[in-house]
This record gives C-alpha cells, sequence and structure tokens, in this order.
C-alpha cells in the first residue's frame, strides 16, 4: 500500500495500478486504504475507467461497502475528466450525506469544466454545510467570470456582504534556506521586489518564445484583456516562485505553501526554458 501510495502523491499512477494488480494476482485483498490511494492514482493521470472499475469492485469483488472516503475519490476522479453531471449523481445517490469537501470538489470540477448549473447546485449545498466560507463563494465567482457573467458575479459578492463573508486575500508561501517568506498579488514590500519583477518579465519573455499565453479568462474583474494579464502576471504564486529562482539554488526543490487551498506545489527543474515548473500535487481529495 505504502509503494502504491508513493507512485501516485509523484504522478506514477500507471505504475500504481499495476503494482494494485500484481498484489491482486498473488492473492493479497486490498484494504480501504489501498482502494483509496490507487483511485487517487487512477485520477491524477486520467485512469477514469480503472479507477471508476476500482471503485465498482469494493463491493461487487470484495463485498465491502464504499466509505465516504470512497466516493470522494470518485466524485474527484470523475470530475477531473470533464464527467461533472456523473459526479453529481454519484453524489446524490450515497447512502450517506456528502460532506462539504466532496461539494466542493464537485464545485472546483464544475468551475474548471464551465458547467454552471452544477456549480450553483453544489454551491446551494455548501452554503447550507459552511455557510462561512468565503471560498467557495470563489470558486462559483471563478465560473461566473469564465463565462463573463459580471452581473452574476456582483450577486455573488452582495451575498457574500449579506451573509457578512469577508474574503481572506490568498497568499503564497514559498521555504528559501530554511525561511518562510509570503507574497501577496501584486506585492511590492518585499526586500527583493525589484529583482523579483525583473525575473517575472525574463520568465514571460521565455515563455512567449515557447507560445506560453497567459489564461486570464477567470481573473475576476470586469477589465481589458491588458488589465487582466496584468494581475495574472504579478499573482502570489508567481511572484514566489521568481523570488525561488533569484534566492535558491538552481538545483534545489521548490515548494510552495498556499493559504486558501489545501495544496502544495512542487517545481522542478525546466532544462529547456531554464527555470523551475510546476508539478501540483493537489491533496484535496485525500482530506476527509
Amino acid at each position: 500500500m505504502l509503494m502504491i501510495g508513493g507512485f501516485a502523491i509523484y504522478g506514477y499512477g500507471h505504475r500504481a495500478l499495476e503494482l494494485y494488480e500484481k498484489m491482486k494476482f498473488q492473492g493479497l485483498v486490498p484494504d480501504d486504504v489501498t482502494f483509496i490511494v490507487t483511485m487517487y492514482a487512477c485520477s491524477h493521470v486520467g485512469l477514469v475507467e480503472e479507477g471508476c472499475k476500482i471503485f465498482e469492485s469494493i463491493n461487487e469483488d470484495y463485498g465491502k461497502e464504499p466509505e465516504l472516503e470512497h466516493y470522494g475519490c470518485l466524485v474527484d476522479l470523475l470530475g477531473r475528466s470533464g464527467r461533472v453531471q456523473e459526479a453529481e449523481v454519484k453524489l446524490r445517490e450515497m447512502p450517506m450525506k456528502p460532506n462539504a469537501i466532496l461539494w466542493r470538489s464537485l464545485l472546483g470540477a464544475a468551475r474548471v469544466h464551465g458547467n454552471v448549473e452544477v456549480g450553483e447546485v453544489a454551491l446551494k449545498q455548501l452554503l447550507e454545510l459552511e455557510p462561512e466560507t468565503s471560498g467557495n463563494f470563489v470558486l462559483l465567482s471563478n465560473l461566473y467570470a469564465s463565462f463573463d457573467r459580471w452581473e452574476d458575479v456582483k450577486k455573488v459578492r452582495k451575498l457574500m456582504k449579506d451573509h457578512g463573508i469577508n474574503k481572506m486575500p490568498g497568499s503564497s508561501l514559498v521555504d528559501v534556506n530554511g525561511a518562510m517568506h509570503e507574497f501577496l498579488i501584486g506585492d511590492k514590500i518585499h526586500p527583493c521586489i525589484s529583482e523579483i519583477y525583473l525575473k517575472l518579465e525574463e520568465l514571460g519573455r521565455r515563455l512567449q518564445l515557447y507560445g506560453h499565453n497567459p489564461r486570464t479568462k477567470e481573473v475576476l474583474f470586469d477589465i481589458d484583456e491588458e488589465e487582466k494579464e496584468v494581475a495574472f502576471t504579478y499573482h502570489s504564486e508567481r511572484l514566489a516562485i521568481a523570488f525561488a529562482l533569484i534566492a535558491s539554488d538552481s538545483t534545489a526543490p521548490i515548494r510552495i505553501i498556499k493559504n486558501l487551498q489545501c495544496k502544495k506545489m512542487f517545481l522542478s527543474r525546466n532544462a529547456k526554458l531554464g527555470y523551475k515548473s510546476p508539478i501540483i500535487l493537489d491533496f484535496n481529495s485525500s482530506l476527509y
């Protein structure tokens, strides 16, 4: 189980699945945690059908009833692959009541894949379970903004105000030589901010050479594209990455922690561009 989990965490989903199948071939019976980590591995490399079969096998092959964690992995698996409506159906068919994490996973998938209807359903459930959590409102705002539905964005903000909810500003923490450095969007107070902005400009030029265009559609302001691109460029995660590139050893991994998401970002060297490109390991689906 530990080896399968290790493969899953570091993105080797196919190897995790191979090890799972080998374990079954040898007559070993998977436990609840093994099901979870193997489905997690399938989710992160797009092995949707394989992950669904593992979920079904819990009851059909081993006579067990799936637990809340198994349903969470299934919703994550379907949501990541764009099968958002199917994920909603699975949530409603659960024998136990879905918790806020499952509904938030569905809301996040709806945002990524542009399913407004499912996103609204998920937020309605979250308002009952977590009426004071600002992140739920932000996810729905992102979804509306991606379709230029600015009036709906304003309604979400008003709803937050009516509920007395204030959005905590997003920040990114990066560990450089044992010291933690925190950045906000558009940060200008860090002692190395001039060097950081120069590094961002350098990275932007390199990325453009390789055909990269920033995704500005979900910047939550009704402003023109140039202003959105500026807001995107100086996002807290980018500032943290740029600082780490300046201040750390080029061979050292970069670890970034977001305050508003249960997510860590591990970055490794990209020889082509000469900077550390992100491999994002999202632990949301394993926190129940």
